[in-house]
C-alpha cells in the first residue's frame, strides 16, 4: 500500500519549513483582471529562494531526515531548480550534496547548484544515464535519494504555497497551477480541497508536453514522449505518488499552445514588472485560450518560478 500525503503533512511540512522559506506575495493587476474579466490572484514563487516554489519540497526534504540518514548527506539527478533547492537546503543543514547533472544543463543552473556547494557528477544527457549515474553515488556515499516530485516529503513542502495563498485570499473559486511531474500540482490541490471543499483545481500543460492531460483523460499513467515546449519546467512525466493524487483531487486538465504560453509570460512582464519563467505562465495561457472559464470568479494562480535565461527571452 502506497501512503500518500494528506492535509496534515502538509501543515506539519509548513511548521518545519516556515523559519528557512520566504513566505512570497500575492500580487495582482488590475489591468490583467479586466482583459480575463475575473480576479486573479498570483502567488509568487518567484521571489521564492532559489526563483523557484522548489525551495519549499527540497527544505521539507532535508529537515525531515534523522540525524543518522542526515550524516551521509543528500543526493538526486536534476538539470533545473530542485537541484539548486537541494543544494541549498543541504547547505542550511550543514550536510553534503550529491547532484548529478547532465553535461548540457545550462551554465547558469550548474554554476547555481555549484555556488550553494554540491558536488556535482556530469553525465550524458539521457534519462538513463542519469540514473544510472546516480545509483552510483548513491551507492558509494549512501545519501539519500531526494527525487524531484515523486517523493513523499517533497510533495507536503510544495502543498504549503497553496496554504499560503488561501490563507491570505480566503475563498477562490478555481486554483490553478501547472504540471510537470505533478509535484506541485499534487500538493496544491491537497490543501486547496482540504481548506476549500468547492474549490476547482485546475492544472495547465503545454499542448507540446501533454503526457498529464493524457494520463488524466485515459485514467492511466502515459509517459512524456519527445515533448517539446518552451516550458522546460514541464517536460518531466507524473510519477507513482502524484499520479494518484491529482487523479482524486485534480478536477481538469487543460493543455495551451507555445504561442500563448509566450503571449501570458510576456503579459506578466509588462503588466506586472515581474520576471517569470515560461512554466509559470502557463496557468494563464489557459485563461487568455478561454480553456478555463473564469467570467466573474476569484482565481488563484501559483507562479512556479522565475530562473529564466536573460539572454534568450522568447520576445
Amino acid at each position: 500500500m502506497t501512503i500518500l500525503p494528506s492535509f496534515s503533512d502538509i501543515q506539519t511540512a509548513h511548521d518545519r519549513i516556515r523559519p528557512f522559506i520566504h513566505r512570497t506575495p500575492v500580487l495582482t493587476s488590475k489591468s490583467i483582471n479586466q482583459i480575463v474579466g475575473a480576479e486573479l490572484f498570483f502567488k509568487c514563487e518567484n521571489f521564492q529562494k532559489v526563483g523557484a516554489f522548489k525551495f519549499r519540497g527540497a527544505c521539507n526534504s532535508v529537515l525531515a531526515l534523522s540525524d543518522e540518514e542526515a550524516k551521509k548527506g543528500v543526493c538526486t539527478h536534476s538539470s533545473g531548480n530542485h537541484a539548486a533547492a537541494l543544494a541549498l537546503a543541504a547547505r542550511m543543514r550543514g550536510i553534503p550534496a550529491y547532484i548529478v547533472m547532465p553535461e548540457n544543463a545550462p551554465e547558469i543552473k550548474k554554476k547555481a547548484v555549484a555556488g550553494y556547494g554540491a558536488q556535482i557528477t556530469f553525465c550524458e544527457p539521457t534519462l538513463a544515464a542519469r540514473e544510472s549515474t546516480l545509483k552510483k553515488v548513491a551507492a558509494e556515499t549512501g545519501a539519500t535519494e531526494i527525487h524531484p516530485y515523486n517523493y513523499f516529503n517533497v510533495i507536503c513542502g510544495q502543498g504549503t504555497a497553496a496554504k499560503e495563498l488561501i490563507e491570505e485570499t480566503g475563498q477562490l473559486d478555481i486554483l490553478m497551477a501547472p504540471v510537470g511531474g505533478g509535484g506541485l500540482l499534487s500538493g496544491t490541490a491537497i490543501s486547496a480541497k482540504a481548506m476549500l471543499p468547492n474549490v476547482r483545481v485546475i492544472a495547465a500543460e503545454p499542448a507540446g508536453a501533454d503526457d498529464a492531460f493524457r494520463s488524466f483523460q485515459s485514467k492511466t499513467l502515459q509517459p512524456s514522449v519527445n515533448p517539446k515546449t518552451i516550458a522546460d519546467g514541464l517536460l518531466t512525466s507524473l510519477g507513482s505518488l502524484t499520479f494518484p493524487i491529482i487523479q482524486n483531487e485534480v478536477d481538469q486538465i487543460v493543455t495551451v499552445s507555445e504561442e500563448s504560453i509566450i503571449a501570458a509570460m510576456r503579459m506578466i512582464w509588462e503588466r506586472m514588472k515581474i520576471i517569470i519563467e515560461p512554466s509559470s505562465a502557463v496557468p494563464l495561457a489557459a485563461i487568455l485560450e478561454n480553456k478555463v472559464d473564469v467570467k466573474g470568479k476569484k482565481v488563484g494562480i501559483i507562479l512556479s518560478g522565475g530562473n529564466v535565461d536573460l539572454g534568450r527571452l522568447p520576445f
